[in-house]
């Protein structure tokens, strides 16, 4: 039977198993027009360091067009990638399975688009984001780099709608222009997948983004309900008590007064050093205030530079050591069905999961 299609090379039609049979994956497309001309407002030079600079404004002008095309064409092309909610992790080579599972891979066909829209995932996905800026971009693959963009480009949109967790996706792309500015002073050592040209107008995006986020005014929510100013002191006093970020007591503690004289409770700050640093940790780095106190809000700063804080997530992946599956765990599913989220075999499935966090995610795949 003659193979029908545009060539005879080409690998045909991306198919995908829905509940109304087979149908076809039709390819993605972005609508970039708009960005496209807010690209232009933004100067073409971009200066990596106080003394050195990739393109001039002469050299840019004749590179512009072609940097855009290249630009439009890399996301056209991009494909509809898996919305799987568990994958199998393999290390190596076996007479059942061949080849090895790898972290382009893994970030291509785990659900990930779909994550940033549940709030518990949020936050989650965005560490691990960073955490690939920051060391793990050139080990993606040319797809999966793709991939990690139009994610990118989500959760700028979802921030720029719902104003949620701004400071989270600054300190993103900061470490992720940051990490590109790098990357593209050492092109010659072919570390990045793809055209410079494409890579240059990435970068251009980041500083745009960068540019909404810094202008991003927050809107004044009216209700004629209850507010969190209305409730009693004991209240908001447990409310700051559940914060695990020092930052988010700082934040929280600018809106009323009353709220700045609970933030800046020694107790408070006291319970979060505790929290997330051992006595040893205290005693190498005390900070005493005038009256001879500790300082327990200068501590945790001090301490959050020298060891990491515990991290915490509302929902995070999960692995079963029994089945070597990594799954997003679907809680809801779990009470109503038992469903476990993945194929398991074990007895005991339960007793086999456990939490992924960010960092162990990218230690998964390094082998």
């Amino acid at each position: 039977m003659p193979f029908l299609g545009q060539d005879w090379r080409s690998p045909g039609w991306r198919w995908i198993k829905t509940e109304d049979g087979w149908k076809r994956c039709e390819p993605c497309s972005s609508e970039l027009e708009d960005e496209n001309n807010k690209l232009n407002n933004i100067g073409h030079t971009i200066i990596l360091n106080d003394d050195e600079d990739i393109y001039s404004a002469e050299d840019c002008e004749f590179a512009s067009k072609k940097r855009k095309k290249d630009h439009f064409r890399n996301n056209a092309k991009s494909q509809c990638f898996y919305r799987e909610k568990w994958i199998y992790v393999h290390k190596e080579s076996t007479k059942e399975r061949h080849g090895y599972c790898t972290l382009g891979e893994a970030f291509n066909r785990l659900d990930f688009s779909s994550a940033i829209q549940d709030i518990r995932r949020f936050n989650y996905v965005v560490k691990l984001l960073q955490l690939i800026a920051k060391s793990q971009l050139t080990s993606l693959s040319g797809a999966a780099q793709k991939n990690y963009f139009n994610i990118l480009d989500k959760i700028v949109r979802k921030v720029l709608e719902d104003q949620y967790n701004p400071r989270l996706i600054k300190d993103l792309l900061q470490d992720l222009s940051s990490t590109l500015c790098n990357l593209i002073r050492s092109v010659g050592k072919s570390v990045l997948v793809g055209n410079i040209d494409i890579w240059i107008c990435r970068l251009e995006t980041i500083l745009l983004w960068q540019q909404q986020l810094s202008n991003l005014q927050m809107t004044k929510q009216v209700n004629n309900g209850l507010t969190l100013s209305d409730l009693p002191l004991h209240m908001l006093n447990n409310i700051l008590y559940r914060f695990s970020d020092g930052w988010d007591i700082i934040t929280l503690g600018q809106v009323t007064p009353t709220l700045y004289m609970l933030s800046e409770d020694r107790q408070l700050w006291k319970k979060l050093c505790q929290y997330h640093f051992t006595e040893k940790q205290f005693c190498r780095h005390l900070i005493l205030s005038e009256k001879g106190l500790i300082d327990w809000k200068l501590m945790y700063f001090a301490l959050q530079k020298y060891y990491p804080i515990k991290e915490q997530y509302g929902d995070t992946l999960h692995f079963c050591r029994h089945c070597s599956i990594l799954f997003w765990k679907d809680y809801h599913l779990a009470l109503l069905l038992k469903d476990t989220g993945h194929p398991c075999t074990a007895n005991d499935p339960d007793s086999c999961f456990m939490p992924v966090s960010p960092q162990h995610f990218i230690d998964l795949f390094k082998f």
